[in-house]
């Protein structure tokens, strides 16, 4: 407010009033924040699992469904968030059969799940409950972010269950000189943490991914809030981004440790050293075609860090798709909406 007067002052102080005012109201008639629009039916249940089938939105959806594979540390309604953003309401519109794999709340007595129970047991499952579902041998899979990684480890353990690969803003190398969540795990003692808590708290995660951009998620959003408390669908957007994000489930005790300790600190998953169960994942067995989504402002999964899928897996059919944007904003931006499913199912109808 430099050069302003008393009375610009005053007045600027009384319309800042007049808005936060105006906001409490335009709060209380929110109402229940809602979230997921797509039609959908649960086919398969397993402990916290549940595997979900989406309604088509074509006569005739394509034979081969698609299978998307979330991440363990956020809920996977950020892909259908709400009717103008929703990133599987763009690919059902463009002709596939989605399902989706909803992770649930881990609990105390999940302390002791491991990755294989996650890559083996759970996602075989689910793929296999498709499979049986459409008479298929082989499905299309979506991995996302962490869930991309386990994507890639199923698909290099059971490469014959898998026809075509699609990875959204997943990494492979961890340790890329950009990688600022590694660089705060890498001094974790991993164990320690573990063995202390038994499951992770997802809010303790929560907040170490937003101190990596303190100023804006912590910050400068809720000044820019003031702008919108007389827009009641604006302020109820705003809330539902606000819940996917606070809605953090904890995290599998035994899970987190390898996930933590293998990929993260001693970036296994490049280096083909990562084991699952009793096998050892190489991802030159993914010799099936695979498409890399990947974001070029993503500050959670830099792009060199997703890029680097090129140089290690087995297929002769490699696709990269760059999208301008961030880490959430290529599943709710506009231009993600129109961008990223068209092409996702594209390059899937092509094979």
């Amino acid at each position: 407010m430099i050069g302003l007067t008393a009375d610009q002052i005053a007045a600027e102080i009384e319309a800042f009033s007049h808005r936060l005012k105006q906001g409490a109201q335009t709060l209380a008639a929110v109402g229940e924040i809602e979230t997921g629009v797509s039609l959908r039916e649960p086919i398969y249940q397993e402990d916290k699992l549940t595997l979900y089938r989406y309604q088509p939105r074509v006569e005739n959806p394509h034979a081969i469904p698609l299978l998307i594979v979330y991440a363990l540390v956020n809920r996977p309604y950020m892909m259908d968030l709400q009717e103008d953003r929703s990133m599987i309401r763009g690919l059902l519109d463009a002709g596939l059969d989605v399902y989706l794999v909803d992770w649930g709340y881990p609990d105390a007595g999940d302390r002791t799940l491991t990755l294989a129970d996650y890559v083996e047991r759970y996602m075989g499952h689910c793929v296999d409950a498709v499979r049986d579902r459409h008479r298929v041998d082989a499905i299309n899979l979506l991995g996302v972010c962490q869930g991309g990684a386990l994507s890639l480890c199923h698909t290099a353990l059971y490469p014959a269950r898998i026809r075509n690969l699609i990875t959204m803003v997943t990494p492979v190398d961890f340790q890329t000189p950009d990688n600022v969540l590694t660089h705060l795990i890498r001094h974790v003692d991993v164990d320690l943490l573990v063995d202390t808590l038994g499951n992770v708290p997802g809010q303790m995660l929560n907040f170490a991914f937003l101190s990596l951009s303190p100023f804006r998620l912590a910050g400068q959003k809720y000044v820019d809030l003031v702008d919108i408390f007389d827009d009641a669908q604006a302020l109820k957007n705003f809330l539902r981004m606000e819940k996917w994000i606070f809605d953090s489930p904890d995290q599998a005790g035994e899970a987190f440790r390898q996930f933590a300790k293998d990929f993260f600190q001693q970036n296994k998953l490049v280096k083909g050293e990562v084991v699952i169960g009793n096998r050892r994942v190489d991802l030159r067995e993914i010799a099936i075609p695979v498409l890399n989504v990947y974001a070029t402002q993503d500050h959670l999964v830099p792009p060199a860090a997703s890029k680097a899928l090129a140089e290690c897996c087995g297929s002769r059919d490699y696709s990269e798709l760059s999208f301008r944007g961030g880490h959430i904003g290529i599943y709710v931006s506009s231009r993600a909406q129109r961008e990223v499913p068209p092409a996702i199912a594209a390059w899937l109808l092509a094979r």
